[in-house]
């Protein structure tokens, strides 16, 4: 090490699982650190560089996957899980603290590797050769992946595969979106920013579809070729899910947190499924009560429709395609149901909780992928009456710095 060099005492683990020491001058953080750890670096800027770990934290295990050092998407691959789920726990109480929401989360749901069933990959030409994979850590370049242990088996064995079918799709410039989706019936894919001319290279894609053994492949919103179904299972019903389309990422996961929005709802008979994709949730709460689906994507909407003409065993189910941000559902159409789920995306859905709070709603399950904006939105529904009941974090996103959340809230 430089002259210039310090030594550092890890003091925590911070929200994106860098390590942070404490020194008069700030936080300086230091990826790949634990707390406990004693390091040396040269620091720039808040940030550590040219690590050496001098002592290092009994918590600290051997990472598995080879590109730990370059991928910027496993942060925590190096820590033993109880503190792993430890963190992802605090990930929660730290962010509810952040609007002073005191209450007791449950321990979190612990993740598996090798079962990610939902990949969103990258392809990008440099110079001869073709990359595959994500992004590096803090950069813009491309890290061509080999080996995924997040990633169910069967998409890792695609990405050969994949790299031969950017070939025929790349663009003079830009990079090509894969979406890829394990499905019952096989991959789908869906490919984003493909060069315009693709339809010429329909034989060379046909080919690579059979080849891959593909379950669909898509390109720039339309569907190639589609040889079976690619069907997601959701309550012992198939539904066809839309090229691209929002899937919860695990299977696993999707399982826990359905038993956790249909235990919450208790003994609700109306319910309305708010950002509700394609029945990931509505398909289960329908075997005990009535359900409003309501979503944005057409695309999503159409898949729960076609899902429930060959459903049995459920109680009635309507659908709704609507823009839950312009236009959430008021309080007084909220006041139809005894029962709310909603699932938004990552930037929460702070309109439709001013209207869920001034609602006569008895019982709220909030999902979210985001604990920031998930205890924004709770805080505006205790400010209108609501008791936070149960917190449970899920750990769908397994070594990342990302945590699945469901809250619980009943009317007082």
């Amino acid at each position: 090490m430089t002259q210039d060099a310090q030594t550092l005492h890890i003091s925590s683990l911070g929200h994106r699982g860098d390590g942070i020491a404490d020194t008069p001058d700030g936080g300086i953080f230091v990826a790949g650190a634990l707390p406990g750890e004693e390091i040396r670096a040269r620091v720039d800027k808040g940030r550590a560089h040219h690590v050496e770990i001098l002592s290092a934290s009994p918590d600290r295990i051997d990472p598995i996957c080879r590109h730990i050092d370059e991928c910027g998407g496993c942060t925590v691959q190096h820590l033993a899980q109880k503190p792993y789920l430890a963190w992802k726990r605090d990930l929660v109480i730290n962010a509810l603290g952040t609007h002073a929401i005191e209450t007791n989360v449950q321990p979190a749901i612990p993740g598996q590797p090798h079962s990610r069933r939902r990949a969103v990959l990258t392809a990008s030409r440099v110079g001869g050769a073709i990359l595959l994979g994500y992004h590096q850590k803090g950069s813009h370049k491309l890290m061509d992946v080999r080996e995924c242990p997040v990633l169910v088996p069967s998409i890792v064995r695609l990405l050969p595969g994949l790299r031969r079918l950017s070939t025929e799709l790349m663009p003079k410039k830009g990079d090509l979106r894969f979406t890829v989706l394990m499905t019952k019936a096989g991959a789908d894919v869906s490919v984003e920013g493909a060069a315009r001319d693709y339809a010429k290279r329909l034989p060379a894609l046909t080919q690579g579809v059979m080849d891959l053994d593909l379950a669909r492949l898509s390109v720039n919103g339309e569907i190639i070729l589609e040889v079976r179904p690619p069907q997601l299972i959701m309550s012992k019903i198939a539904v066809v899910a839309p090229p691209g389309g929002f899937t919860q990422a695990t299977e696993e996961a999707e399982d826990a947190l359905s038993e956790l929005v249909v235990t919450g709802l208790g003994k609700s008979k109306r319910v309305a499924d708010l950002f509700s994709g394609s029945g990931t949730f509505a398909l289960r709460i329908a075997k005990k009560a009535n359900v409003h689906a309501v979503e944005g994507d057409a695309a999503s909407v159409k898949a729960l429709d076609r899902a429930l003409r060959h459903a049995q065993g459920l109680k009635m189910v309507t659908t709704e395609r609507r823009d839950l941000f312009r236009r959430p559902l008021m309080a007084a159409e909220l006041n139809a149901f005894d029962g709310v789920v909603f699932d938004p995306p990552r930037a929460g859905a702070d309109t439709q909780a001013e209207q869920l709070a001034a609602s006569t709603v008895k019982r709220v399950i909030a999902v979210s992928c985001n604990p920031a904006t998930l205890a924004r939105d709770l805080k505006t529904l205790m400010d209108g009456g609501y008791s936070l009941t149960s917190v449970t974090p899920v750990d769908q996103f397994l070594f990342s710095s990302h945590v699945e959340v469901v809250a619980v809230l009943e009317r007082l």
